[in-house]
């Protein structure tokens, strides 16, 4: 619990210098979510932090995810999410997982998603397991997408 406290702090700090060269309004939020730290930035508009698709989003949190790296000397599985665009995903993933799973159950057969990020596929691997159903992720990096398989 410490070592992710400590992580939160890095990464807070970080972000902090972040926005203030980028002259960006933001609030950090830190906090430990299961087995990760999370740190959240909260403002008026910052979308230009998101980007279209999340591509600013990750490659943000890549990069403050090296900088705790390079003060513990440790890898970082630090989740970053701005203006609550990833709970909003999450949420969003949890509601298709759920319409996938019925429509797999229903049928019997089997059902691919579009490809996704690692964070957007782990959210349907967890509703899926959830569910008492197994899944699997295909593909190859841009391209892994999630396949639902039924019972």
């Amino acid at each position: 619990m410490e070592r992710l406290e400590q992580e939160g702090d890095i990464a807070a700090d970080y972000l902090e210098e972040f926005l203030d060269i980028a002259d960006l309004d933001g609030d950090l939020d830190m906090d430990v979510e299961g087995d990760r730290a999370s740190v959240s930035i909260v403002g008026a508009d910052l979308s230009q932090l998101v980007g279209g698709n999340g591509e600013v989003l990750d490659a943000l949190q890549e990069l403050t995810r090296l900088a705790v790296y390079r003060e513990t000397g440790e890898r970082s599985r630090l989740m970053l999410d701005v203006s609550g665009h990833r709970a909003a995903r999450r949420e969003a993933l949890v509601v298709l997982a759920e319409k996938l799973i019925a429509d797999v159950k229903s049928s019997g057969e089997r059902a691919e998603l579009e490809p996704m990020t690692s964070f957007e596929r782990k959210v349907v691997h967890d509703a899926v397991a959830a569910a008492g159903l197994t899944s699997e992720s295909e593909g190859v990096e841009p391209r892994r997408y999630v396949v639902v398989l039924p019972a």
